[in-house]
Parts: C-alpha cells; structure tokens; sequence
C-alpha cells in the first residue's frame, strides 16, 4: 500500500502485524507514504476492495465468513526482498496471505489485487518505497538487527480512506 494519492473511499483489506512496528516504524514513517497516512505495519491482503459505499452490512457478513474460514497462523520475518521501487520483509510461510487473498478475490471478482496491475500475489510488508538503491541498501542493513520477527495474525482489518489517511472501519477474525 505505498503511495501518496489515496481516493476518498479507497477501502483496504489488511493483516496488520504490530510485531514489526518496533523494528520498521521509523523506517516506514521516513520512507513509506502510507505510514504517515495513518496505515499500520501490514501485509495486504487486498486493494483496492470495493469502495467504501458498497461496504453494507451483507458484505460485512459476507467478509466474516470468506476471512473466517481461516485459521489464525503464525508468520516469521527473516530477511528483506525488493520490487524495482520498493523494499520489503517477506513473511515465511506467504501461502496463508495468499489464500486470503484468493478467496476475497473469488467473492469479489471485480476487486483484482492491485487494481489488477501484477499477475503474481506477492505477500510482503513494504518498508521502504520509491527510493534510491543506496537507500534500500541501507535500510537492509539496518533492519538485520532486528530481524527476525515473528508475529500471530489472526484478523484482517478493513480500512477506509478519507483521501489523505486511512482509518480502520472493522476486524474480521481467522476463525478456522
């Protein structure tokens, strides 16, 4: 979820992973738009979603039960990986996000990750985005230290935004 220019309405599924906010906060606060925008450590599970004035009670419920039939999971940060103009931790096992993901995807067809721009799924919390190699470099570095995370996911939070930050709306339990 990186990037400056959020729609008003613009809705997010998010597993948010507290965890690593102590080991990537600073970093994300300085090199990633979204943090400031008010979005917490993540990995996205999917956005855009639907926008947020076809969010009713059905698709609330409908939300529960796709995201419920998931079991809480637990996931380890070991090390980084990249996109062309990003910088990420890359979770360990990434197939629990991505079966959020499709299953989201098979109720809502018309809502692609990413607004369909990547054929892949590529589970990841970005730390740093738009920046210079020597700056993920960097960050990379610094971020060894720290690493691994571990964390237990065991919601996905719906978030909504007012065309500057983004707010959670809701948190739909991994019930399994």
């Amino acid at each position: 979820m990186a990037g400056a220019a959020y729609r008003v309405g613009e809705t997010a599924l998010l597993a948010v992973v507290e965890e690593a906010e102590p080991v990537v906060g600073r970093w994300r606060r300085r090199f990633d738009a979204s943090a400031s925008a008010g979005v917490p450590a993540h990995v996205t599970v999917l956005v855009p979603f639907l926008d947020s004035g076809r969010i009713d009670a059905g698709v609330v419920g409908e939300l529960s039960a796709v995201i419920g039939a998931h079991r809480p999971f637990s996931v380890r940060f070991d090390g980084c990986g990249r996109f062309p103009d990003a910088l990420y931790l890359a979770p360990t096992p990434e197939q629990p996000f991505r079966a959020l993901t499709e299953a989201v995807v098979a109720r809502w067809p018309e809502a692609p990750p990413y607004g369909g721009q990547f054929a892949e799924i590529v589970p990841h919390l970005t730390v740093a985005h738009g920046q210079q190699e020597q700056v993920f470099d960097e960050v990379e570095g610094e971020l060894a230290g720290g690493l691994p995370v571990t964390a237990e996911v065991a919601a996905v939070g719906l978030f909504v935004s007012d065309g500057e930050r983004w707010h959670q709306r809701g948190e739909f339990p991994l019930l399994g």
